[in-house]
């Protein structure tokens, strides 16, 4: 059987970051994610807006880099939960659970636009890699000095 969905969207409010009674990481957010239909032909597009749970390391870098507003792209699997409310009614709750968390625009589109104030000055340049157990740097772009010229004495390629 398959359960994988991924989304892209912007938070509707910044992440919550709580943790289990074992002291594990969980961070909860809501994606607007808009529909691919509707908008054409003068009718209003259809936002719907989606619960995200995160665990672990994922959770402390959605809540660390990012905040209402910001572009992100979630993969991850549908989950269904029952529950019962206060009055004990029984409820069921649909929600993501987020295995992989990464941003949805540039560094400089989020500091021209749509974006909240940032927390700090380089918490865009990351992005989490949970196979590796950390983060990546995507800051800088190689320098000029790091390629080097292929002699063309045949006209062939090298490779």
């Amino acid at each position: 059987m398959l359960n994988h969905i991924t989304l892209m969207g912007r938070l509707v409010r910044d992440p919550e970051l709580r943790y289990t009674g074992s002291q594990v990481p969980v961070a909860s957010f809501t994606l607007a994610v808009d529909r691919d239909f509707g908008g054409r032909d003068g009718a209003e597009r259809q936002t719907d807006f989606i619960d995200i749970v995160a665990w672990r390391n994922t959770a402390e870098f959605v809540s660390k880099y990012f905040s209402k507003g910001s572009m992100a792209v979630v993969s991850g699997r549908l989950q269904i939960r029952d529950w019962t409310d206060r009055d004990n009614n029984k409820r069921r709750t649909a929600e993501v659970v987020a295995e992989n968390v990464y941003f949805g625009e540039s560094k400089r589109s989020r500091e021209d636009g749509y974006q909240s104030a940032p927390r700090s000055s380089s918490r865009d340049s990351y992005q989490s890699n949970p196979y590796q157990g950390g983060y990546q740097s995507f800051d800088s772009a190689p320098s000029a000095g790091a390629f080097s010229d292929l002699s063309d004495t045949d006209g062939e390629l090298p490779f």
